[in-house]
């Protein structure tokens, strides 16, 4: 008997998704909830993990600031080189985060050009929260631009016609019609944005690997103490990206 196309590529995604399922069903079962206690629930891990969570709440408040004027823009505007800007924007997502780190600490640090501007004004990379921050808007940028561009576009321009038809302006319509419409698009990217930034590792060991945030912690305990004291820390961190995936996939799926 022979399978149709669909039962086929069943059979064969059961595979991946085995793939996936398994390493984090592993993770929950051998990891020693003593271990945690010693490992994840120290003051050192929990001083790393609130250093991690505030600053990608930060980078991710600086993106969203900074992303909605950009991503409007791009959504409405067409000109000549927009592709590139777009390649441009979207260029962290494939530089390896090593690369990314040392490209941070070139052009940031304190005797570069602009990095000598910011620890003028008291803002210095290397070594600093302000580098992690740094390092997780960089790797968390696209993700953001993207999910806003893809929001902006999903509003039908009717509808900001006719409230511009109706007296209101440029800046009343945007707030009052283009934001509330793209609202999920928004919380979706800050959400991911966030998650995005406070997995990053790599960049951050470039940048700033004091103060230590969770990951560097982790990765440090994983040299030092070995795999179990590792997965012990990592398992709140684990927790609060899960929490991340529930408020993404279920609150706002199919909402508008």
């Amino acid at each position: 008997m022979r399978l149709n196309l669909l039962k086929t590529f069943g059979i064969f995604g059961t595979f991946l998704i085995l793939f996936l399922l398994i390493p984090i069903i592993s993770f929950i079962i051998w990891t020693d909830p003593k271990d945690v206690a010693s490992y994840g629930l120290d003051d050192a891990a929990l001083e790393a993990l609130v250093i991690g969570v505030s600053a990608s709440l930060l980078s991710t408040s600086l993106l969203l600031i900074s992303g909605i004027p950009l991503s409007y823009f791009l959504s409405r505007r067409e000109f000549r080189g927009k592709g590139l800007l777009k390649a441009i924007i979207d260029l962290p997502l494939v530089i390896p985060h090593g690369v990314a780190g040392i490209m941070l600490l070139m052009a940031y640090n304190s005797r570069a050009p602009v990095g000598l501007l910011l620890s003028k004004a008291g803002i210095t990379i290397e070594d600093s929260f302000y580098g992690i921050v740094a390092a997780m808007a960089f790797v968390s940028a696209p993700i953001m631009i993207g999910s806003l561009i893809e929001g902006f576009n999903s509003i039908d321009l009717n509808l900001e016609y006719v409230a511009r038809s109706l007296g209101a302006s440029e800046w009343r319509t945007f707030i009052e019609v283009t934001l509330p419409l793209s609202l999920r698009f928004i919380i979706t990217g800050s959400l991911l944005s966030w998650g995005r930034g406070i997995s990053e590792v790599g960049a951050i060991l470039i940048v700033a690997y004091y103060p230590r945030s969770i990951n560097a912690l982790i990765m440090d305990r994983f040299w030092t103490h070995g795999l179990r004291a590792a997965s012990a820390t990592a398992l709140p961190l684990f927790l609060v990206s899960v929490a991340i995936f529930i408020i993404v996939r279920y609150p706002w799926r199919g909402r508008r």
